[in-house]
């Protein structure tokens, strides 16, 4: 960041920019402690020099990158008028929203609308979608009955899929929420392991059950278990059932089988929405069988009122590491023919 007491003038074939923060938005906000946010900026933007005095921002250089710039600051306010503060990450997502949309590639959506789009708040968190691709996953969500939400770890499938299930509960669209996943690891031979039923099938809905506490209040959770409000089992669980009037989630789709897809999809019920999230690059099954969210791609895609909603590595919303380790494991199997 350049402070500058005097306004520079841009020489032949740049472009300048303008800008002033209202009184109300502290710079910080704005800036980032210790610039941190102007840092991002202009590694973003190398070909234009960003300028400060007091609440006037200014930037300076390639026309389309000071474009961008202006365009980035509009954004932000944006973002900051709602309460929500403006994060490293948030940035770094929005000057890609951005690039993408002016290389022609991008969304109708703004990065404002992306990151301020309010799917659930308890106890004084906020749950919405971070990226693009998120926020088309949600409301896909809203627009179809099945949604299958296809992407690698960490990209809010299943979490995002699970706020959704809470809204519909708590604003009366559906009466009762459905989690379930395969129980793979065990080969689905809970018998063989020690314990009662509940202690056999925790370690494999132990990640449903924690997301539910982080959107509800955990002293209710038992007593909705209880009432059957929210039900948590093994997919094996729900052969020879029509579930109306429900919220249905299949995690860890890609260690089904076909014939547990199909009994799966054939229990919809009236009144009732699925959602489907698996990563088809990480099968757990045993060798030679093929995994029924690979298959159903080719079998459902194209089928009206079902939507595929496709997530990548830049959709990973954990540590950036988790992004760059999904990326290079995905080159290395492309590279082994995998």
């Amino acid at each position: 960041m350049t402070q500058t007491p005097t306004a520079h003038i841009p020489a032949p074939g740049q472009a300048r920019a303008h800008f002033t923060v209202p009184a109300k938005h502290p710079m910080v906000t704005v800036l980032g402690s210790g610039d941190a946010l102007l840092r991002v900026i202009e590694k973003a933007f190398p070909k234009a020099d960003i300028h400060v005095r007091g609440n006037q921002v200014s930037a300076i250089g390639d026309a389309r990158e000071v474009a961008l710039i202006q365009r980035l600051f509009d954004e932000m306010m944006l973002v900051l008028r709602t309460g929500q503060p403006m994060t490293e990450d948030a940035v770094e997502r929005s000057i890609a929203m951005l690039k993408a949309s002016e290389a022609g590639e991008g969304p109708a959506e703004t990065p404002a609308e992306v990151l301020t789009q309010n799917i659930l708040s308890n106890r004084g968190r906020t749950i919405r979608p971070k990226t693009l691709n998120q926020k088309r996953y949600v409301d896909a969500i809203d627009k179809h009955t099945i949604v299958f939400g296809i992407g690698p770890a960490g990209t809010g499938k299943t979490y995002l899929a699970m706020a959704k299930a809470v809204q519909a509960l708590q604003s009366k669209q559906v009466t009762r929420i459905i989690l379930t996943r395969p129980a793979v690891e065990a080969g689905e031979r809970l018998g063989f392991l020690p314990g009662t039923l509940y202690e056999k099938i925790d370690p494999y809905l132990r990640p449903l059950y924690d997301a539910l506490h982080d959107m509800l209040d955990p002293d209710s959770i038992p007593r909705l278990m209880a009432a059957g409000t929210i039900e948590v089992a093994p997919l094996a669980y729900m052969r020879g059932r029509t579930l109306n009037d429900a919220f249905i989630i299949l995690d860890e789709a890609q260690n089904t089988n076909p014939e547990q897809m199909k009994m799966f999809l054939t229990r919809l019920g009236f009144d009732s929405k699925i959602v489907i999230t698996g990563d088809i690059t990480q099968i757990d099954l045993p060798g030679g069988t093929k995994s029924g969210l690979r298959q159903v791609q080719d079998i459902l895609e194209g089928v009206e009122d079902v939507h595929f909603s496709r997530l990548t590595s830049q959709d990973v919303v954990r540590h950036k590491l988790v992004g760059r380790i999904v990326d290079a494991y995905e080159q290395y199997d492309s590279r082994n023919g995998k």
